[in-house]
């Protein structure tokens, strides 16, 4: 079950798919953690279709579960917002701070908000006095070596830092058959994989499938030419994707950025045809402890796609009941 405002790969997966509002189809704040502005987002343009706003989805549902009034505490959308704002004027009077009224700032161009003068320093009062403000780790210092960490005893994550050979990287024994180091960036030309079926994604395109950048001499060595469609393998999967040949890539790297919409092929969904490098990259965490994502490098190959590029399906809305 998904609620989404597009097809995506995840939505196209779901038995139910509840559509949702875009952020320029309803009422909201915007603002950023480190963000002098704060600002108000009254919605451009009527949902479009049934599509309906996160919050009054989840209240309805929450009604369905008896627990409807407890989730909105009887309060809609534009009532959370005004209540909201209310309650943070009220805190900022208490400081001698004031702000105009909701009315005031909904209809403007919003509020500059002040910034410390004194300089931002990390770790700042433990630096002036370590022993009356300590760290929260077990010393109450900077910890170079962890006791806590080294008892865990974890073979791939020591008590102190260390140099670990990654599983695949060009002096591995893997580069001997996959001697490409794949780089999967974020990309240019959206956010993450948000809008990717929108105009500036597509763009850069190569025959609609995501762009990858080969050094002229990898191309050559592999009968390759700026726009070639072309198939990007290893043992764990295979994707399309359109050349750009691009001598400011470092030689045996191929750079694949991350968020075309995973278009796998019926008969094998380790096939990507948009040129998605999950299919190529691990699912194994980066240690034991920290189980981070190791999913940007991988070793690959890269030959000429001989066939007729498949119809891509992503870019169309899927079969339904």
């Amino acid at each position: 079950m998904v609620h989404d405002p597009f097809w995506t790969a995840t939505a196209r997966h779901a038995d139910i798919v509840l559509p949702v509002t875009m952020t320029i189809e309803r009422d909201d704040y915007g603002s950023g953690q480190n963000d002098r502005m704060f600002l108000p987002m009254p919605a451009l343009t009527r949902p479009h279709g049934e599509a309906r706003d996160d919050y009054t989805i989840f209240g309805d549902l929450a009604g369905r579960l008896g627990v409807g009034k407890d989730f909105t505490e009887g309060r809609t959308a534009r009532e959370w917002l005004r209540y909201l704002y209310a309650e943070w004027r009220r805190t900022l009077a208490e400081q001698g701070r004031a702000v105009p009224a909701f009315d005031e700032f909904w209809t403007g161009d919003g509020l500059e908000l002040p910034v410390a003068d004194q300089p931002q320093v990390v770790f700042a009062d433990f630096r002036a006095d370590p022993e009356a403000h300590p760290l929260t780790t077990p010393t109450g210092k900077i910890e170079i070596f962890s006791e806590t960490i080294d008892g865990y005893g974890y073979p791939d994550c020591a008590g102190h830092p260390v140099w670990r050979e990654p599983g695949e990287w060009l002096g591995s024994p893997a580069a001997q058959r996959f001697p490409l180091q794949l780089v999967a960036n974020q990309p240019r030309s959206r956010l993450h994989s948000q809008l990717d079926v929108g105009a500036h994604s597509q763009s850069v395109k190569v025959a609609g499938r995501e762009p990858v950048r080969l050094h002229p001499a990898d191309a050559a060595a592999r009968g390759l030419r700026d726009d070639d469609i072309v198939r990007i393998f290893n043992d764990r999967g295979a994707c399309l994707a359109g050349l750009a040949v691009d001598d400011a890539v470092r030689p045996g790297v191929a750079q694949l950025s991350t968020g075309a919409w995973y278009d796998p092929d019926p008969a094998d969904p380790g096939f990507c045809r948009h040129g998605n490098p999950n299919v190529l990259t691990a699912d194994r965490p980066s240690s034991t402890l920290s189980q981070g994502c190791t999913g940007q490098l991988a070793l690959v190959e890269i030959e000429p796609y001989r066939d007729s590029p498949p119809e891509l399906s992503v870019t169309q809305p899927p079969a339904t009941a």
